[in-house]
């Protein structure tokens, strides 16, 4: 049976102020918990519903799972149809910079994304493409809000997120920076490197005066149709598409 201390930990766990002050996030769904219990983050608890257990025969077995009614697992679940399993793990520590995989590989620098869904769709995408490394601004919607991690579909457990001052990182990094404009040079027709700064801005307000300052080649996605603009995480699999298609052409 589910504690009233238990079902506030749980539920607090959808604002960042107290995923901050307990150190922990949650994690729903069979796919997604499985994917972290067999990553490098540390789990804290799991809570399970018998039907839901039943469906995780490779559940680590050091790991503590409480058992929960389906009536119980409603009061903390976040989700309208719920698979009837959650996770709460460890908020991993803030690494230093991976500077060798940032300066040999292409990173996305995310200015100010606020849309969950869209950060999440980021995250699963990078990972599609091999793209290790993703730095957020301050001002980036937190990578482990609830929504956040539900539309990552485990690929948060694999991929590397930074939050920092995006001027600050660019100025150190010294790296070629492409920015996703209105009006810049063709994304087919831009030459990528073996490495850079890959820049995509906030949904409404696109990349900031602060950093549009710093891009050194500004990049547009051709309009052929006469949609006013493009959603930011279409956006970026389109720029992460066109970096793969020119590494697999330089092999």
């Amino acid at each position: 049976m589910l504690s009233k201390a238990q079902i506030s930990l749980v539920t607090s766990l959808q604002h960042k102020k107290f995923r901050k002050q307990h150190g922990l996030f949650l994690v729903e769904g069979i796919k997604s918990v499985l994917e972290f219990t067999s990553s490098n983050y540390h789990i804290h608890s799991v809570f399970s519903t018998a039907e839901a257990l039943a469906k995780m025969p490779n559940l680590p077995q050091k790991i503590k799972c409480v058992e929960v009614s389906n009536a119980e697992f409603h009061k903390i679940s976040t989700l309208t149809n719920p698979q009837g399993i959650l996770a709460l793990i460890h908020l991993p520590e803030e690494d230093a910079f991976d500077w060798n995989t940032i300066r040999n590989e292409h990173s996305l620098l995310l200015d100010d994304i606020q849309d969950p869904g869209n950060l999440g769709t980021i995250i699963r995408t990078a990972e599609w493409f091999g793209i290790r490394q993703l730095i957020c601004s301050q001002g980036t919607v937190d990578a482990y809000n609830p929504k956040v991690v539900q539309a990552t579909m485990g690929s948060l457990a694999r991929i590397k997120i930074a939050y920092t001052n995006l001027p600050d990182f660019i100025a150190h990094a010294k790296l070629p920076t492409y920015g996703a404009v209105l009006d810049g040079r063709s994304i087919y027709t831009t030459a990528f490197g073996n490495a850079g700064l890959i820049i995509m801005g906030n949904e409404g307000n696109g990349i900031s005066h602060a950093l549009l300052e710093r891009v050194e080649h500004p990049v547009t996605i051709p309009r052929v149709g006469n949609a006013e603009s493009l959603n930011v995480a279409v956006a970026t699999t389109i720029f992460c598409s066109e970096l793969t298609r020119q590494s697999l052409a330089r092999k």
